[in-house]
């Protein structure tokens, strides 16, 4: 018969056995130690200063009052060390992770999830709650097939409720993309997370359309003028608008106003002019009184020029005309389209 018993070697008190106190305390020891094991660390070496009761994992190389115990249990007791070698399948609290451990193959290791399992919330490096049962805290997350396709899949219960993706910057809502209340795909922004502006939208039946982008149709008020050389003429109306698009403070000129640009972009513009009679005419569309973007010239008729320009917000746009000319003026006939790209 040996000893000790066979799991936690724990010694026996033998027949006829002097002082028999002290083979009993000793067992006591151990299973202070073993039993409820919490581990405060790992180390190489004893700390500069232990409490009555804590328990190391000694790690290699062992040092000092460790020196040759590596891999052992370091158990402070009566101002003295207890050294314990774990079994596997032993479980310990450890500590510094604040985790559940199980001992297998000379090392802790974390307890690992089961095959096949339900949980109401997990939180990986973080806490989940009620509403967000999956909680991950990560510099970042990876998604890999098992051999072919990989699918996110992210489904809602009625057409009236939200699928989507919600992006934010200091936990406030910034963008947004997926089915947000309805079933057509849309991306949505916001630069306060209250506010929110679709930037596109695809219906179910794949229709594009995008409200926001800068695009405008301006026109001077139908008429019919006799525009002398070096005239400057603007716009009356917007027949179409759409980004932020504006007419700006009237013309010295007394014909319309410039046109606007909301945002910083490059720009598709088409001018189209009419002319009724000329001996020389010229229609210029300028930037900010400065810069030519695109000319229409000839002879009297229905006249179109077509240009790509980078445009910059609250830039000015006008119609400078060179040669005197009689013009009919209005939507169809003297106007300007414009779309940012």
């Amino acid at each position: 018969m040996s000893d000790i018993t066979s799991n936690l070697a724990l010694p026996y008190i033998l027949p006829a056995q002097a002082q028999k106190h002290v083979t009993h305390n000793e067992a006591l020891q151990r299973l202070d130690a073993i039993v409820q094991l919490t581990m405060a660390g790992s180390l190489h070496e004893p700390p500069t200063e232990a409490e009555e009761g804590d328990c190391y994992w000694v790690v290699s190389p062992a040092t000092g009052a460790f020196s040759g115990r590596s891999e052992r249990l370091a158990f402070r007791q009566d101002d003295a060390w207890i050294f314990i070698t774990p079994k596997s399948g032993w479980r310990a609290l450890d500590m510094i992770d604040n985790k559940i451990k199980v001992f297998s193959a000379d090392a802790w290791h974390d307890i690992s999830m089961p095959s096949e399992t339900e949980v109401s919330t997990l939180g990986i490096s973080t806490s989940a709650d009620a509403t967000n049962r999956l909680s991950l805290s990560s510099p970042a997350s990876l998604f890999n097939h098992a051999g072919n396709d990989h699918r996110v899949k992210i489904n809602k219960a009625a057409t009236g409720d939200t699928a989507s993706l919600l992006f934010q910057s200091g936990w406030q809502g910034k963008a947004e993309m997926g089915l947000a209340g309805d079933d057509g795909f849309s991306i949505k922004v916001s630069d306060n997370g209250a506010e929110w502006k679709t930037a596109l939208a695809v219906s179910p039946d794949g229709v594009v359309t995008m409200d926001h982008r800068p695009l405008a149709r301006a026109a001077r008020s139908t008429a019919t003028l006799t525009i002398a050389d070096g005239t400057v003429t603007g716009f009356d109306d917007l027949h179409a608008s759409a980004g932020g698009f504006l007419l700006g403070a009237p013309l010295t000129s007394g014909h319309g106003s410039g046109l606007v640009v909301p945002i910083t972009g490059l720009y598709l513009l088409a001018l189209g002019v009419t002319v009724l009679s000329a001996t020389s005419h010229s229609a210029s569309l300028r930037q900010n009184d400065m810069t030519t973007l695109a000319a229409a010239t000839g002879p009297a008729g229905s006249r179109s020029v077509v240009a790509i320009a980078s445009l910059a917000a609250g830039d000015i746009l006008t119609v400078h005309h060179s040669g005197s000319a009689q013009l009919q003026f209005g939507l169809a006939a003297t106007e300007l389209s414009i779309v940012m790209l």
